[in-house]
């Protein structure tokens, strides 16, 4: 009892500040800025205004990580598998690039700028898959740190902001098509949100198409966080004390992985009805941006300082090189 006492004022900071940061994003024109960029930003200034650790921490480590665990798992629920089949193979031919680009250019920008590898692939899984939820559900896989979360999300909400404004203008400028501009901003503009705001500022097809698109790029968070979680734990493996332990479904995949993929497969076949699978995503969005504001009331502002300005110019890099691939691609694919 004591114990469960001890992380309740971290949690009760964690849930007022994620309060506050849904209400800000509701009366922010336009919805241009999510509530977990805006919850986490909240955190750092908080922490670094004034911040208990000895009453704090407790309940701020466990928002971080199992309340952060939770809402994935309810992600999984709002995943549906029978959207590939709606958007075709000329829009997974698109994705294919652009994914291959962001992990691929991710993994070469890293090693360019020394940037550690958890930092560096996060960076690519915000810009490859849907900005803060990729990183987010890729975090604990790795077990990143929490101010490696930050700067991640950072990075990727930056360029994100500037593609809002930027898109409808340069769709305008190129006489693009509603379907090919919806096509184009769908796989290459980092979180959900951008995505409908910058295409439904070109046209009302854009932005169907562009969700559409959005949706299917989405469930590319399934196939990433197996693979780095497999990734990651031969790494553990090749520790001395690790080499002859046993191989265990456990270790390799994470439990709340498991589970996360079995919602998303339950709510594929229909065993979740829209009604319970709408009611999971909202719950699953609001404690995701709980567990934003702990990992905020967790990073040191300092560490931002000492890290430079490196992960921001490697995402900007990497976004750009997503949004011409992303271009070119579906110049040829899409027409």
């Amino acid at each position: 009892m004591q114990q469960k006492l001890k992380v309740l004022p971290g949690i009760i900071l964690s849930l007022m500040i994620a309060i506050l940061a849904v209400y800000i994003e509701s009366i922010l024109p336009g919805h241009y800025i999510g509530s977990t960029v805006i919850a986490m930003f909240l955190g750092i200034l908080f922490r670094t205004v004034y911040y208990d650790e000895d009453r704090l921490q407790e309940g701020v480590q466990y928002a971080s990580k199992k309340i952060l665990k939770g809402a994935i798992i309810l992600l999984g629920a709002s995943l549906n598998f029978s959207i590939i089949l709606e958007v075709g193979s000329q829009t997974l031919l698109v994705l294919v690039f652009t994914l291959l680009t962001a992990f691929g250019g991710g993994y070469l920008l890293g090693r360019l700028f020394n940037i550690n590898w958890k930092l560096s692939n996060m960076i690519a899984a915000g810009t490859a898959i849907c900005g803060g939820s990729a990183i987010a559900a890729l975090a604990p896989v790795i077990e990143a740190e929490d101010s490696d979360v930050s700067y991640a999300i950072s990075s990727t909400f930056l360029f994100d902001v500037l593609m809002i404004v930027l898109y409808p203008i340069i769709g305008t400028l190129l006489s693009l098509s509603d379907t090919f501009f919806g096509y184009w901003a769908g796989t290459s503009i980092n979180d959900t949100s951008s995505v409908v705001a910058a295409s439904f500022a070109f046209s009302e097809v854009a932005g169907e198409v562009a969700t559409m698109v959005k949706l299917t790029r989405t469930l590319a968070i399934i196939p990433t966080v197996l693979i780095f979680s497999t990734i990651y734990y031969r790494k553990k493996r090749e520790q001395p004390h690790l080499r002859k332990a046993r191989v265990s479904l456990s270790g390799l995949v994470p439990w709340f992985i498991i589970i996360f993929v079995l919602m998303a497969l339950f709510n594929s076949v229909g065993l979740i009805s829209p009604e319970i699978s709408g009611g999971m995503k909202t719950v699953s969005r609001f404690l995701m941006v709980v567990a934003l504001a702990a990992i905020g009331l967790k990073t040191n502002i300092s560490v931002f300082i000492k890290t430079g300005f490196k992960p921001f110019i490697h995402g900007f890099i990497l976004s750009s090189l997503v949004v011409v691939v992303s271009y070119i691609v579906v110049f040829f694919v899409i027409g």
